[in-house]
């Protein structure tokens, strides 16, 4: 499955001419969990790096994009920001060298922490460490100066939350096959009710536990970002909505589907209202209209699962964990309509 997602002999190629000091033989394997763009660790004689393309099928114009997060990563990473990223290192827009665009970047050696937690790195200490390390780490994005840092042009700050709305509108269009109430639902509140937009930031755009990584020893310690293409420039607030989506907690419901295997209910971790009340202390925004913000990303993650879950069925993705999907994005929409009725224990 590897060869087929990428060329090993078009990327000897580009090695080649691009990268020289990956010569020789190399094995390509796939690794991760992510369910959108694709990551693999390139492992020659004595180097090792990570390369990340597009999936496979019939894409939504614009989304699955590399080269937003090689350009964020590569900004960040050269005007040494204080969000730490793997290093990147080239990017090749021509989608005919292995068949998509990819990028490849450093191999940095931590865990990322999903449905288990490392033993090295589970003590309760640890739990709380971690937590506060996200969060702290968000705060630090949120601040860093995007013009200082080359990313002015990254994206248009004004109109954020409106134009998220009309895109991913325009996704559901596409995504749609089924009857989805809870979508439709939210989808129609947030458009009423789309509070002002006072800031504008680096938007990481997918930030929660999953897509950090962890030093491989005790403390825990953030090392690095991943995960950036849906990065660009807009509301702050959006991040922390996000990440207090996916922070499950006692009482939540739980369901097989992205997200639902988190480890954040075990004891601790803070409750999402310590995660919000660290935020806002150290950020100082005004975060009374957080619940549009969290019921907006399980719209957005429930609207783009449906898209990959009608690609599944149309056997254009392959991964295995798109059958849970099936009951996966419901569950993701009902959790969004808990927001939204501001159920959500913030």
């Amino acid at each position: 499955m590897s060869d087929e997602l990428v060329d090993p002999v078009a990327l000897a190629k580009f090695f080649g001419s691009e990268a020289p000091e990956f010569a020789g033989d190399f094995t390509v394997e796939r690794i991760g969990e992510g369910q959108s763009c694709l990551t693999f660790l390139v492992t020659g004689d004595g180097w090792r790096v990570v390369l990340r393309r597009p999936p496979r099928g019939d894409l939504p114009p614009s989304a699955f994009d590399v080269t937003r997060e090689y350009r964020v990563m590569r900004a960040l990473h050269d005007h040494k920001a204080p969000v730490p990223v793997p290093r990147p290192i080239a990017l090749c827009e021509d989608k005919e060298v292995i068949g998509a665009p990819f990028y490849l970047m450093e191999s940095v050696d931590g865990f990322v922490v999903r449905d288990s937690l490392p033993e090295p790195l589970s003590s309760l200490d640890d739990r709380a460490r971690m937590s506060d390390g996200l969060v702290d780490t968000l705060v630090d994005l949120h601040a860093v100066d995007y013009a200082a840092v080359d990313l002015a042009s990254f994206g248009k700050p004004a109109g954020y939350l409106e134009r998220q709305l009309r895109r991913m509108n325009q996704l559901w269009e596409l995504a749609r096959f089924r009857e989805q109430p809870d979508i439709e639902a939210v989808g129609e509140w947030l458009s009423a009710n789309v509070p002002e937009q006072t800031e504008a930031s680096i938007v990481h755009g997918d930030f929660k536990l999953d897509n950090v990584i962890l030093a491989p020893t005790s403390p825990a310690t953030l090392i690095a970002v991943v995960d950036w293409e849906m990065s660009t420039l807009g509301d702050p607030l959006a991040d922390i909505g996000w990440l207090l989506y996916f922070w499950f907690q006692d009482g939540d419901e739980r369901f097989r589907g992205p997200g639902a295997g988190a480890v954040t209910d075990l004891e601790g971790f803070p409750r999402r209202a310590d995660l919000l009340r660290r935020y806002t202390e150290r950020s100082g925004r005004d975060v009374r209209a957080i619940d549009w913000y969290v019921a907006m990303a399980g719209w957005k993650i429930a609207i783009i699962m449906e898209g990959s879950y009608r690609r599944y069925l149309g056997g254009v993705t392959d991964h295995p964990t798109f059958a849970r999907l099936e009951e996966g994005v419901p569950a993701l929409a009902r959790r969004a309509a808990r927001a939204m009725r501001r159920e959500f224990a913030l």
